[in-house]
């Protein structure tokens, strides 16, 4: 069994896109493969299927019920803001041990290939004291950072990889999704991002109807 911890830069860069693709992938190569998104905000019931978990388990061939909403996506919040943000309305909030529980104990009796899909970007906070940095930490799986091509991405990402180190994180991928209107070039921002990446593994996704397949194809052969 191995986990993958999906996270980006900042939110509605492509974090379900990419989870959704490599469920898809592996579905039709015989591979085992299951998928949580415990943490989302933003959620309307009566448009699950459009949501971050609706579509998640539509990629892995499952039914977009009640039932089954609850079993990958237990903390759902209606506003579409940050978690502690979203939680606060409601008047609730994240039990940071109950979130780690949950995916350990989901990580320990998985199958196959477990994707955990994060929520927001690294450092959005999860309560007063901590962020999806401390949840991934805790959890130590392997990570893939989504990051886009707009103008200012290549600061977010650089401060994105910086944090995941320092933490000791194995950081497996950094895919970069094209970002729609973009005015730079998803090439020329993968070719700055070379000479930060390291050993990282850059995986560039083009907004084509036919490129993300194939670069998918080579992102799922990382793990």
């Amino acid at each position: 069994m191995s986990a993958i911890f999906i996270t980006a830069t900042g939110t509605d860069i492509g974090k379900t896109f990419v989870a959704a693709g490599l469920l898809r992938h592996w579905r039709t190569a015989g591979r085992s493969v299951e998928a949580l998104k415990p943490v989302a905000t933003g959620y309307d019931p009566t448009n699950a299927e459009a949501s971050d978990p609706g579509v998640l388990l539509a990629a892995s061939g499952r039914s977009v019920t009640p039932t089954e909403i609850e079993r990958i996506a237990p903390w759902r919040f209606a506003a579409p803001l940050s978690p502690d943000m979203a939680a606060r309305r409601e008047k609730r909030t994240i039990d940071f041990d109950a979130l780690v529980e949950f995916t350990r104990s989901a990580i320990a009796s998985a199958k196959g290939t477990l994707l955990i899909e994060g929520i927001g970007g690294v450092m959005v906070p999860l309560d007063a004291e901590h962020t999806v940095l401390s949840w991934m930490a805790v959890q130590r799986a392997s990570v893939i950072l989504v990051a886009g091509s707009y103008l200012g991405s290549l600061s977010h990402t650089l401060t994105a990889l910086d944090a995941l180190r320092r933490r000791h994180l194995v950081i497996k991928a950094l895919v970069v999704n094209e970002t729609p209107g973009s005015t730079v070039p998803i090439a020329d921002t993968v070719a700055s991002l070379k000479y930060w990446a390291g050993s990282t593994r850059i995986v560039a996704l083009p907004r084509s109807p036919n490129a993300a397949d194939p670069k998918l194809t080579k992102l799922a052969a990382l793990f």
